[in-house]
C-alpha cells in the first residue's frame, strides 16, 4: 500500500470514528424522547418499590418522560439484575436495587451477571435502617425476652426474608449471638413482612420503610436498630449495640444503568436524580418513609458498590451461608 493509501484509508477510518462519535452524541441530545422503564427486582409493597415509586414521578418531571415502574421479583432481584444486564445500553431500561446487587455474586452459586462488569452506577438514591421487627407469632415486648426464647429454643423459630442485606443482617445477627434462626425466603420486603404479620415466621429484619404502617396499626413491633445511633424516626427503639450485639448494617437504594450506555445519558441521568434529591418535598416524602436521601457521584457509587462487593464476599466466606 502507498502512502497516499495509507493517508486515504486513515482518513477513511478517523472519517467513520467521528460520524458514529456525532450520531451517538446527537442521540444523547435527543435522550430521553420516550418513556423510561425503572426495573424494581423486589414485589410491590417492600422498601425499594415504595422508594422507586416516590423517584419516579419526579424523576419523570425532571427528565420531561414518564418513568415507568416494573416489578420482576424472585431469586432476591437476580432476575431483575440479568434482565437490566441484558438489556440495550440506550438508558431506556434501569435498575434500582439494594446492596442485593453487590451480595447476590457471591451468595449465589450461579449468576448470570456481574455486578461490576455488566451495569453502570449513577448515583444512591436513598439510605435506611435495618430493623429487627416480630408479630403474633413471637408476642414478646423486649428484645431480652427474644433473645431467651431463641436461645432456649435453637432450630424451632423462623425468620423471614426478602434476601441482600437482610439476609446477612439476620446471619451476621446468628452468628454475633450464637443464636439458630431458620430462614425463609420470599420475593420481596411486602410478602416478607406479611408472613410476619400472619404468624407464618416468627421475626424478620426487615427495613424502616416496609415496617412502619404495620407498626403504627400495632401489628408489629420493633425491637432494635441496626445502626451505632437510634433512629429519629423511631426514638424509643434501642439499637443491637445498646442491648449487647454489635450490629451495624444499613439498605441503601441506588440506580443504574446497563454497560456500554452512553456516558452523556448517564450523566443526563445523575443531573436529574440530584434534582430530585434537592426537592424539599421528595425528602419529606422520604423521610416520612424511614428513607435519608442520598445523592453520591457516578464515581462515588461506583466506588462504594466495588467496595461491598469484595466486603460481603468475605462475611458470606466466613458464615458459609450459599444459595444453589
Amino acid at each position: 500500500m502507498t502512502k497516499s493509501m495509507k493517508t486515504l484509508a486513515a482518513c477513511g477510518l478517523f472519517a467513520a470514528f467521528a460520524a458514529g462519535a456525532g450520531q451517538a452524541a446527537a442521540a444523547a441530545d435527543a435522550y430521553p424522547n420516550r418513556p423510561i422503564r425503572l426495573i424494581v427486582g423486589f414485589a410491590p409493597g417492600g422498601s425499594v418499590d415504595t422508594v422507586a415509586r416516590l423517584l419516579a414521578q419526579r424523576l419523570g418531571e425532571a427528565l420531561g418522560q414518564p418513568v415507568v415502574i416494573e416489578n420482576r421479583p424472585g431469586a432476591d432481584s437476580n432476575i431483575a439484575n440479568e434482565f437490566v444486564a441484558r438489556a440495550d445500553p440506550d438508558g431506556y431500561t434501569l435498575l434500582l436495587n439494594t446492596g442485593a446487587l453487590a451480595i447476590n455474586v457471591s451468595l449465589y452459586k450461579h449468576v448470570r451477571y456481574d455486578a461490576i462488569r455488566d451495569f453502570v452506577p449513577i448515583s444512591m438514591v436513598g439510605k435506611s435502617n435495618i430493623v429487627l421487627v416480630t408479630g403474633p407469632g413471637m408476642p414478646v415486648k423486649s428484645y431480652k425476652e427474644l433473645y431467651e426464647k431463641l436461645r432456649a429454643n435453637p432450630g424451632k423459630f423462623n425468620y423471614s426474608s426478602a434476601g441482600g442485606p437482610q439476609l446477612l443482617a439476620a446471619e451476621l445477627y446468628k452468628q454475633r449471638t450464637g443464636t439458630d434462626v431458620v430462614r425463609i425466603s420470599y420475593k420481596g420486603g411486602g410478602p416478607s413482612i406479611n408472613a410476619v404479620m400472619s404468624g407464618e415466621v416468627q421475626m424478620s429484619f426487615s427495613n424502616i420503610p416496609t415496617v412502619m404502617p404495620h407498626v403504627k396499626s400495632g401489628r408489629l413491633r420493633i425491637l432494635a436498630v441496626a445502626d451505632d445511633h437510634r433512629n429519629p424516626s423511631i426514638p424509643d427503639v434501642p439499637t443491637f449495640k445498646e442491648q449487647g450485639v454489635d450490629m451495624n448494617v444499613s439498605l441503601w437504594q441506588g440506580m443504574f444503568a446497563p454497560a456500554g450506555t452512553p456516558q452523556p445519558v448517564i450523566d443526563k441521568l445523575y443531573s436529574a436524580v440530584t434534582t430530585v434529591a434537592k426537592s424539599e418535598e421528595f425528602r419529606k416524602q422520604m423521610a416520612a418513609a424511614g428513607v435519608d436521601v442520598v445523592a453520591n457521584t457516578p464515581a462515588e457509587f461506583s466506588q462504594q458498590v466495588q467496595a461491598e462487593v469484595k466486603q460481603w464476599a468475605e462475611v458470606i466466606r466466613i458464615s458459609g451461608a450459599a444459595v444453589d
